[in-house]
């Protein structure tokens, strides 16, 4: 078995253990016990349980981080064009990853960390791509802004937040008049063309 399998059958087995067990009561010698090898081949590849939880974060996220850096060289679309897919990627990918049983209360908290964390994760590592798609937009005259930075992150925070709703829980409809003002915000704070966004939420 090649070091990327075993690498990967760690990262599969912790993620098979949080669908029915709170991350701080997971054990090494679990997740080792779930991948079907020793706890000491565990250490040779990641040195706490929690470096292999940011491993398996950052390989769930992978998708979209790596369509994000695809589009911000892709100068031939639209900037806004950019932007829509690069949050269609995330919504998806970000569905998918955090699928869990219904939480009961006592999961709440625990919940509420993990996804804290995958959203951490994701704002940090979209902002700089983001904010250059921004900026290009800026320069070619399609985006009016003054701060591309600024805007990438507020837009992630507020999309991560919303869609992810478990931090700040909200009815489906609450959460479709929070992305109708981001989007009436975006349109007439940056010139983006009216309905160029639209789809990307619904």
């Amino acid at each position: 078995m090649s070091n990327q399998v075993k690498y990967e059958k760690i990262l599969d087995a912790l993620q098979e253990l949080l669908v029915n067990k709170k991350l701080q009561t997971i054990s090494v010698s679990e997740i080792a016990q779930a991948a079907k090898m020793g706890k000491g081949s565990i250490y040779y590849y990641f040195p706490s349980k929690d470096a292999i939880f940011e491993a398996l974060i950052q390989r769930n996220y992978q998708k979209p981080l790596e369509t994000a850096k695809t589009l911000a060289v892709q100068t031939e679309i639209p900037p806004f064009t950019r932007m829509a897919m690069i949050f269609q990627a995330c919504t998806y990918s970000s569905s998918e990853f955090l699928k869990q049983r219904e939480p009961n209360p006592t999961d709440l908290q625990e919940k509420a960390s993990l996804h804290h964390r995958y959203m951490n994760h994701l704002i940090t590592e979209l902002k700089p791509e983001l904010a250059e798609i921004i900026r290009q937009g800026i320069e070619s005259g399609e985006i009016h802004f003054d701060y591309p930075a600024a805007l990438a992150e507020i837009v992630l925070i507020v999309l991560t937040v919303k869609l992810d709703n478990t931090l700040l829980p909200s009815s489906q409809e609450e959460i479709e008049e929070t992305l109708r003002g981001l989007i009436s915000l975006l349109e007439k704070g940056t010139g983006i063309p009216q309905g160029a966004l639209n789809y990307l939420f619904y």
